[in-house]
């Protein structure tokens, strides 16, 4: 059973790392950042400030508490967070979460009751959504990246492979990119690059989105089209409208190499993946350098935190 007088553990924590997080913020004029990552085994939550709003992820644990002690644990924990945040609880969000759940799961449809606002990055603005799926649409872990990306748009054929809500499809317009191709296989998500793109005054016929399964649209592209391509797949995906699973430390060489044949000669790609284990397989990868760039382009709110890997491909 939970013993309350823990939560002082929690509150104790979250008075620290928010005081430290919240100045390095306010320097760098950013409002949604990471301020908790399962710090304390007892309290396996994620937990973002997207501006005035709260996003909380619960990891799935086996806590040993029946449904309503779980209940009234999980509110208790909201109290304290939304004391030390100085958010009201009406503007936190809950999701609970597996920690290895797959792409394909994370984008399921969890709700009926939509909360969607607009938050902003870097005098851009993109839509988040708190409520109805695993994740908010904006990823806030690739903020250096985007950032990367939208300093070499310029004049460039840009293609966002695994594309989800396009955030760094308004990087790269942001950067004044020539032109942005925009590739998923949820229509859903799409829709909302398309509006992400909108929100921030783009012309949308300027750019590309296509619905495609990205496996079968690496074979039709025409040969050294790109200047800079961004892929971030999923570790794995099992999607029905698949014709074949995902599996990224077996695919990678394979899809890199496609993705490199589309890239004209001195054409950059970033890759970046979730895999904890994940091994590049460089001596197979027909790139003229490969340099790997997790240490740089993990922010200061996922320091010592942040698992995923990335990678600046040259052609």
């Amino acid at each position: 059973m939970f013993d309350p007088s823990k939560l002082q553990m929690l509150e104790n924590r979250l008075l620290k790392v928010y005081k430290h997080l919240r100045k390095t913020a306010r320097r760098q004029n950013i409002t949604c950042f990471r301020v908790y990552d399962d710090d304390i085994p007892e309290f396996p939550f994620s937990i973002e400030l997207y501006e005035d709003h709260i996003y909380v992820a619960e990891y799935h644990r086996q806590h040993g508490m029946d449904e309503e002690a779980h209940e009234e644990w999980l509110d208790l924990c909201l109290e304290v967070i939304s004391k030390v945040l100085e958010v009201p609880l009406e503007k936190i969000f809950v999701k609970q979460r597996q920690r290895k759940a797959s792409r394909q799961e994370q984008y399921e449809k969890l709700s009926f009751e939509s909360h969607e606002m607009v938050a902003n990055e870097a005098g851009l603005k993109f839509k988040v959504n708190l409520s109805d799926y695993l994740d908010t649409g904006l990823f806030l872990d690739h903020r250096i990246t985007r950032g990367m990306v939208r300093e070499q748009s310029a004049g460039k054929k840009v293609l966002n492979l695994f594309c989800y809500t396009g955030s760094f499809s308004v990087y790269a317009a942001a950067g004044n990119a020539a032109q942005v191709t925009s590739v998923d296989l949820s229509k859903t998500y799409l829709a909302w690059a398309e509006e992400n793109m909108k929100l921030n005054d783009f012309d949308v016929s300027k750019h590309q989105f296509v619905h495609a399964d990205v496996l079968q649209y690496l074979d039709t592209l025409p040969a050294e089209t790109f200047d800079l391509v961004v892929l971030d797949p999923p570790t794995f995906s099992n999607s029905k409208r698949m014709k074949e699973f995902l599996d990224i430390q077996r695919d990678h060489v394979s899809i890199l190499n496609k993705v490199l044949a589309a890239t004209r000669p001195g054409g950059v790609i970033y890759f970046s993946n979730n895999y904890r284990r994940f091994v590049l397989e460089a001596d197979r990868i027909l790139a003229s350098e490969i340099k790997d760039i997790t240490s740089q382009t993990i922010p200061f709110d996922f320091q010592q935190k942040l698992i995923r890997k990335c990678y600046r491909i040259v052609r």
